[in-house]
């Protein structure tokens, strides 16, 4: 386990990470030492060739309240240069998560609010714990969505929905959340943690070049246009069919044993 300020990074099974952000006084928001440490934290992750998936969390009964905004309301005389100099790398920074090429979980716990929410939908998968709110209330506060919000969310959750969150700000309980498409499943408060990582360690046996590929394939959207994936499928499918990793898991199915990949 590695602790830095307010993150914990644990591995608790085989090619499985968890980054739980780690302030629960402050609901997780998202301070400078906490980002700092989120950098860090992905560096190390992206370098890891055994990582097969990754799981993000929160301390707490908070996923992620958002950006700490006191700076903001604490310099109301800050030009708009500078304010937009703080907020690219603070941006870029929380969205680096976009760069492990492996398949990302958001495990929203509790409350994921404004930049929370941009974490978690910066993720591949979003499984929210019953209870959970989650909401983008931006211009509830006076500001402009940020952190990709505009990208973000109509991604996830289609233009109509999107609008709606993003212009009357409201925030959403779990099932709501589930119906439009905003996590793809909402887990019982018991056993909510041990569900999350028991759905991680099965991403984590499945084979890890097609996982890679098909995690590439779907981020952004998607591909442009249906010529577009007919393109990436021609190239890709075949690199894993020339994979040791093909035979063993057709060996598997005939032979109905768990497979065993190696990433060859």
């Amino acid at each position: 386990m590695a602790a830095d300020p307010h993150l914990r990074l644990d591995r608790p099974a085989d090619g499985v990470a968890v980054l739980t952000l780690d302030n629960p006084d402050r609901r997780n928001a998202m301070s400078a030492e906490m980002t700092a440490s989120w950098v860090a934290a992905i560096d190390e992750l992206a370098a890891d060739r055994s990582l097969r998936v990754a799981v993000v969390t929160g301390a707490g009964p908070a996923f992620c309240s958002g950006g700490d905004t006191s700076w903001i309301a604490g310099e109301p005389d800050a030009s708009v240069d500078d304010l937009r100099h703080r907020m690219l790398p603070f941006y870029r920074a929380w969205l680096s998560v976009r760069r492990l090429e492996v398949p990302t979980i958001a495990a929203v716990n509790g409350h994921a609010v404004g930049a929370g929410l941009c974490l978690a939908l910066a993720c591949d998968l979003r499984f929210a714990r019953q209870g959970a709110q989650l909401g983008a209330p931006f211009v509830r506060l006076g500001m402009h969505p940020g952190m990709a919000a505009t990208w973000l969310l109509p991604d996830v959750v289609g233009p109509a929905h999107a609008r709606d969150l993003l212009l009357t700000g409201r925030i959403v309980d779990a099932d709501e959340a589930l119906r439009i498409g905003l996590v793809s499943r909402v887990i019982d408060a018991d056993g909510f943690h041990d569900e999350v990582l028991r759905v991680a360690s099965e991403v984590a046996a499945t084979a890890p070049l097609p996982s890679r590929l098909t995690t590439l394939a779907l981020r952004d959207g998607g591909h442009a246009d249906l010529e577009a994936a007919l393109q990436w499928e021609a190239l890709a499918q075949p690199v894993t069919l020339a994979t040791e990793d093909l035979q063993e898991g057709i060996a598997a199915a005939r032979e109905r044993r768990p497979a065993r990949f190696s990433g060859r």
